[in-house]
């Protein structure tokens, strides 16, 4: 049986993502606004979809999210119930007493994450009582703002410590150029430090990437945050498809994950999605039929990744496609071809197998009325070295304003920034993380990690033939 998946949304941005995906799953598996099936069903009813990894079924046709809502103002929970009233857990919700936000500062944000932790923890462990596999966590949060950045990066470090064979993967939105958070390089940097030590994978989002993609796929030119949304819940959608819709293979976050996440090291992932159609996006604009084939080379294409793209060449480690429709739109041989075809168009690593991981899946039944049928909807996650840009962007502004000890104060407040190490050493782990994606671009980047002293077993001395004889052991 598919193992449970507790998601966990963190500050405004966490929220407001939370408040579309939920919405986008009660749709998929026809669950209403206040958690009831809208059509009859018992605990015994068979279903052709697998609500239990996100959904607990109490009685009968009651479904409630395996989901903690967190965050240190009220407004964007609020919000988020109202939209969804009676559909989540009173009690998986929390905000601050003192009902303010952090101030866009990662160290109040990790500060109350702190001073709350076991408030946290246990709220984790009362939905651990309702699950019986737990498989892993999901937080759905942003890098640059205070709450998201501060506080979800202490509850990271802590679900990482008490679960550490849980599968934990984050869905981490970054600040666009137009920001105007003027500590927004810190808060990144200090928590991509967390992203690259304590997650198991990173799925990358970047809102002027989000921004350029909304425009061109609505029919509307009024865009807000609830439509960048539907953006990046698509992908949740499509990344969580075969987990709720099974088939025979990618029903767990570890065998999904697992063909894009080659060493610990390269765990950032880039996510693509064509098209947008009306069951993702409200006011979609209308699209042509398309098949597999077409859907499958155009996620290669830089105007669908959801992580703006440079002019260099990106060196692809692994790639993984979701396609998504009915049993009659979606032909083998258009599969076969399109793959063949990627192989031949994609630069891969030296080092690297050329296999594309395809699966198939299955469009919800319950939305069968708002999209066309024949159109198939296709998504991507590619590991490449093509996130390095992104990541020396965050470092270079980092370092804009840090060697000028530019608005430090909030910072200084706190114990640990009462000297510069903790900057210093998060612009380092992010360092190391644009190393490695570098030298993997080289062919001999496998031998480098075997020949690593964590990854050597028994008596290897570097300087001694290693012979078919045993008498030296790796």
């Amino acid at each position: 049986m598919t193992g449970e998946i507790i998601t966990i949304q963190i500050g405004q941005c966490g929220n407001h993502v939370g408040k579309q995906f939920w919405s986008q799953l009660a749709d998929e598996h026809n669950i209403g606004v206040d958690g009831r099936a809208k059509t009859d069903d018992d605990l015994t009813s068979f279903r052709d979809d697998d609500t239990n990894p996100f959904f607990k079924q109490y009685e009968q046709n009651r479904y409630i999210p395996r989901a903690l809502l967190i965050d240190l103002e009220p407004s964007v929970i609020n919000d988020t119930i109202a939209h969804l009233p009676g559909f989540f857990d009173t009690k998986n919700s929390w905000v601050s007493s003192e009902r303010y936000g952090a101030g866009n500062s990662w160290a109040n944000g990790y500060a109350e994450g702190d001073k709350n932790q076991e408030t946290f923890l246990n709220m984790v462990d009362k939905e651990l009582d309702s699950t019986e596999n737990l498989e892993g966590f999901q937080m759905l949060h942003s890098v640059a703002g205070g709450t998201g950045s501060g506080l979800g990066s202490n509850l990271l470090e802590a679900l990482a410590d008490r679960y550490p064979k849980k599968f934990l993967t984050t869905y981490s939105v970054f600040p666009s150029d137009e920001s105007e958070v003027v500590v927004q390089p810190y808060n990144t940097i200090l928590t991509l430090r967390r992203l690259a030590e304590d997650s198991d994978a990173s799925i990358v989002f970047d809102n002027n990437a989000l921004g350029n993609l909304t425009s061109r796929v609505l029919k509307t030119r009024n865009i807000d945050y609830n439509q960048t949304n539907q953006l990046i819940t698509a992908v949740l959608s499509s990344i969580t498809n075969s987990i709720r819709f099974p088939n025979y293979m990618y029903t767990s976050l570890q065998s999904i994950f697992s063909t894009v996440v080659p060493t610990p090291e390269l765990h950032f992932l880039t996510p693509a999605f064509t098209p947008f159609t009306s069951d993702y996006i409200k006011d979609a604009r209308d699209i042509k039929q398309n098949t597999a084939y077409d859907v499958l080379l155009d996620l290669v294409d830089d105007s669908n990744s959801l992580v703006s793209q440079t002019s260099t060449k990106a060196i692809y480690f692994n790639v993984y496609n979701t396609v998504i429709g009915s049993n009659d739109t979606i032909n083998s041989s258009d599969i076969t071809r399109a793959i063949s075809k990627l192989q031949r168009r994609i630069q891969f690593a030296p080092w690297s197998s050329t296999v594309i991981h395809v699966n198939v899946g299955r469009r919800s039944p319950y939305l069968a009325h708002n999209v066309d049928r024949k159109h198939v909807n296709g998504m991507a996650l590619t590991n490449s070295s093509g996130i390095i840009p992104l990541f020396q962007k965050s470092c270079n502004q980092f370092d804009k304003i840090f060697s000028k000890k530019a608005f430090l104060n909030t910072f200084q407040q706190k114990d640990l920034f009462k000297e510069y190490d903790e900057f210093i050493d998060s612009r380092e782990v992010v360092r190391n993380v644009i190393d490695n994606y570098s030298a993997a671009e080289e062919k001999n980047y496998l031998d480098d990690i075997l020949l690593e002293d964590d990854n050597v077993v028994g008596d290897f001395n570097q300087d001694v033939e290693v012979d078919a004889d045993g008498d030296n052991y790796m």
